[in-house]
């Protein structure tokens, strides 16, 4: 009995231990969970300041790029201004210089009509001929080229110039020279130059006739072509009105054919040295047959026209010219076609040409006889340049 009351705890004792095992359990409860809460709630923190240093990033870097891109547009801006004023600069130049070639010539006694004003015109066209083509001549005026009072009113009403475009003898007052006056007087549609004919001279003759052009009318552009060709005036208009917000503009067929060294052919190139290595293909240039250029072209030829090197082939001389200026080539297979059935054919599915020849001939082949055939089948009716919207 001793025994077994002696292992017993005493009951005054029990509320004393449970008092000292509640303050144990407490202390030991708050000495452990105290670092780990700290160390939560360090954690937290270190969170939510990672996550405002990346919306603070995210936004500086987004104010970056705002700033950055309101610069780049600023500088743009500029840029689009100084391009404009430039242009406006060189095209006052050129008028400048126009006006001062105008007078030259007009002081020089050339074909130049009195006073300082040339006419504003759209497009300046100019047929190129010899003294011996008054068939070809007459073949074109019965086609596509109006007469009488329709030419005055196709420069009077739609700004186009058409004029057959021709220089003088070796002889002065020559027989052909009274020829070509007496046709004139009966046409009306020829324009003079100070030029001695030749057909190695055609170079020289393209230099003066853009020269002669520039300093009588103040046009968009101006037009060579050949008397052996068929054109259709209204889809010639339309075509270059497309271009005339471009200042230089360069439109034609282009093309890039072989630099021939051999003598005693046609189209020879005495200067074919200067192309590279034999078996070379000249830089790309419009066909000969019709190519336009825009009034800053033509009037940079008018200025620099004597510094201006001339090579045998004129459509060879009129690229070279050009190769080395801020220049848009335009190829515009309209203005290639073929005769019938080709040009026939593109007529009939809506596709009508400017221009249509024969390449084998270089123009329309024995075109006396077939440019009224040409002209029917491939032609886009008389009254449609009156209708053409330029």
């Amino acid at each position: 009995m001793k025994s077994r009351t002696s292992g017993r705890i005493s009951a005054k004792w029990l509320p004393i231990l449970c008092i000292a095992f509640f303050f144990l359990g407490t202390l030991f409860i708050n000495r452990f969970s105290v670092p780990f809460e700290s160390n939560r709630q360090l954690i937290l923190t270190q969170q939510h300041n990672q996550e405002l240093q990346i919306v603070s990033e995210d936004c500086s870097s987004k104010k970056k790029i705002g700033g950055d891109k309101d610069v780049m547009d600023e500088v743009q801006r500029t840029h689009e201004v100084i391009k404009s004023l430039d242009k406006s600069v060189a095209m006052l130049q050129m008028e400048l210089a126009a006006t001062r070639s105008s007078q030259e010539i007009g002081n020089a006694g050339g074909v130049v009509e009195d006073g300082p004003t040339r006419k504003k015109v759209f497009i300046v066209i100019g047929i190129n001929t010899a003294f011996s083509s008054r068939r070809r001549r007459d073949s074109v005026r019965e086609t596509w080229m109006p007469q009488g009072e329709k030419l005055q009113r196709l420069e009077e009403e739609k700004g186009i110039v058409i004029r057959f475009m021709i220089g003088h003898s070796v002889t002065q007052n020559s027989i052909l020279d009274r020829a070509i006056d007496s046709e004139d007087a009966q046409h009306h549609d020829f324009l003079r130059l100070e030029h001695v004919e030749g057909y190695h001279e055609l170079s020289a003759k393209t230099k003066t006739f853009f020269s002669t052009a520039v300093a009588k009318w103040d046009a968009d552009f101006y037009v060579k072509v050949d008397d052996d060709i068929h054109i259709n005036l209204g889809q010639l208009a339309v075509t270059l009105s497309r271009y005339r917000s471009k200042p230089r503009v360069y439109v034609g067929c282009m093309k890039s054919g072989p630099v021939l060294s051999q003598k005693n052919v046609k189209y020879h190139e005495p200067e074919y040295w200067k192309f590279g290595e034999e078996g070379n293909k000249y830089f790309r240039h419009a066909t000969g047959q019709i190519y336009a250029i825009s009034k800053d072209l033509a009037t940079y030829i008018s200025i620099n026209q004597p510094i201006l090197h001339k090579y045998a082939n004129e459509d060879v001389s009129l690229g070279a010219w050009l190769i080395g200026l801020d220049v848009e080539h335009i190829d515009d297979r309209s203005m290639c076609c073929g005769t019938p059935p080709d040009c026939e054919w593109k007529t009939q599915a809506g596709n009508i040409c400017v221009a249509s020849f024969d390449w084998s001939c270089s123009g329309i082949c024995q075109s006396v006889e077939k440019l009224k055939s040409v002209h029917e089948k491939c032609g886009e009716g008389d009254d449609v340049v009156w209708g053409a919207l330029v």
